[in-house]
């Protein structure tokens, strides 16, 4: 099994339809058939019917996966499903186990003769330049792109490429072509993202993230924090932030705060009161981090200057 399209998942059905699935499919994730998917078809609401409808061909191999409860990844449909979870913005970021979602993927070739599994590649090529085809190679990855399976209302992708499949997008998001939204992680929206979101990483309504910046995620940094971002916080070009962060916050350009950056509190007279390392100001709102530019000390003072945004921009997303 190389992917899994879900077109429409269903997250904590009712008592009715938990019933009717329970009666036609096993838990787990089983091999079943168009004939049994017709079977059920009567009892599903409509949008679900007139979706699923043109599956229901009798000798239609099809493959089902039901959840009774939430636990470590076993198999590649359920990978699917939940990296599909987040991407119809189902489940947030990080209320889902995802453990063992690497060793289920396997590492495709993601062509424009579609999946293709790596080690095929090369007879793949091969055959098609025989033929007079090319084969167009987009990636080799464990993770698709998530437009290729959903496109959420209200988003904008310049690049859909540097967009995982099993991101969160919010409505009003708008992800610029150097913009990377990594799997379980995203934006709740309005947001423009011009620099990373790694995995884990989630910003709050109005936040921003400049060109070239960067959240820390826990994949290959070694440490276990959850690094989030408040509402109305800006994250300047090539800076980033190692740290979660509350409201209105400001990271100034080229800035970027780790857990042990050293960090001067300046109180509002400009004095200074304390030197922290910035894990002790984590989750802290309304801070402004920028360097002095004339002993190089990374400073955090009271943000008082509320976050504008470009309402022009926004209020076309």
């Amino acid at each position: 099994m190389l992917d899994c399209f879900f077109p429409q998942p269903v997250f904590h059905p009712d008592t009715e339809l938990t019933a009717l699935l329970s009666r036609q499919f096993k838990p787990g994730t089983q091999s079943t058939s168009g004939a049994a998917l017709a079977a059920c078809l009567p009892g599903l609401p409509t949008g679900l019917q007139s979706l699923l409808s043109p599956l229901a061909e009798p000798d239609r191999k099809l493959v089902s996966v039901l959840l009774l409860e939430d636990g470590p990844i076993t198999g590649t449909a359920e990978a699917y499903l939940k990296l599909h979870l987040l991407s119809h913005r189902l489940c947030l970021p990080n209320s889902q186990d995802l453990g063992g979602i690497f060793a289920h993927l396997p590492t495709v070739a993601w062509t424009s003769d579609g999946p293709i599994l790596a080690d095929e590649l090369t007879a793949a090529l091969l055959t098609a330049r025989l033929a007079g085809r090319h084969i167009e190679v987009h990636s080799v990855d464990k993770f698709p792109r998530m437009s290729n399976y959903v496109v959420p209302k209200g988003i904008r992708i310049a690049d859909a490429s540097r967009v995982r499949l099993g991101a969160f997008l919010g409505d009003g998001t708008t992800v610029m072509h150097e913009g990377q939204v990594n799997f379980n992680s995203g934006t709740l929206g309005p947001n423009m993202v011009e620099g990373r979101i790694s995995q884990g990483v989630i910003l709050g309504a109005d936040t921003d993230l400049g060109g070239g910046a960067s959240t820390m995620g826990t994949l290959s940094g070694g440490g276990t924090i959850k690094v989030s971002l408040g509402k109305n916080c800006l994250v300047g070009a090539n800076a980033g932030t190692g740290i979660p962060l509350g409201d209105r916050c400001t990271i100034e350009a080229g800035l970027y705060i780790t857990a042990s950056t050293p960090v001067t509190l300046i109180d509002e007279h400009g004095d200074i009161v304390r030197i922290v390392k910035a894990r002790e100001l984590a989750g802290g709102s309304d801070m402004l981090f920028v360097r002095n530019g004339l002993n190089g000390q990374v400073q955090c003072r009271t943000n008082r200057k509320a976050i504008a945004l470009n309402e022009a921009l926004h209020a076309n997303n």
